[in-house]
């Protein structure tokens, strides 16, 4: 498996598929801000780094304690916790999963904004990022055939991961 980030062609059903290490999710973030001009500040950067170094998705309060504790960036205001987040999120490089109301890393933050369906383990917390473009076209079709007009999508699928399930 290549150690780079890099556009692909297939469906993304590897956690690990894009980016192989939490230090190679925020070097290529860094990237990406360099070539679309965002600024990555000192708080973004280190609400990205907890989000990536997690390995799983990660509840608001537990990156506000987490920041609390590094007595970094952000350490003495919430408010920047969550205008981080905003950030990362309006710019593709962390999604947001409603269901649990936690925050995970993008397998691939080089693309741009995108819908993508998860796969989130009740047991062991994990959560894959399936990225199918046929799954998300056809909700997006549906929707419109029933004259409805989607501004977001966001599709959670509870179960067990292929781990769990064994044991």
């Amino acid at each position: 498996m290549s150690k780079h980030v890099h556009a692909h062609a297939e469906a993304c059903t590897d956690p690990h598929h894009h980016v192989d290490s939490a230090e190679a999710f925020v070097r290529a973030v860094e990237r990406a801000c360099s070539e679309r001009g965002l600024r990555l500040t000192p708080i973004r950067l280190r609400v990205l780094q907890l989000i990536a170094d997690a390995g799983k998705p990660v509840k608001a309060y537990d990156l506000l304690d987490m920041v609390r504790q590094s007595k970094g960036a952000g350490a003495d205001a919430p408010p920047t916790v969550y205008r981080a987040l905003d950030f990362l999120m309006a710019n593709g490089f962390v999604h947001k999963l409603e269901s649990v109301n936690a925050f995970v890393a993008c397998h691939h933050p080089n693309s741009a904004a995108h819908s993508v369906p998860f796969l989130i383990c009740d047991q062991c917390h994990s959560a894959v990022e399936l990225e199918d473009r046929e799954v998300v076209d056809q909700l997006e079709a549906r929707a419109k055939a029933m004259g409805f007009k989607p501004q977001a999508q966001t599709l959670e699928v509870h179960g067990l991961c292929a781990r769990c399930a064994e044991g």
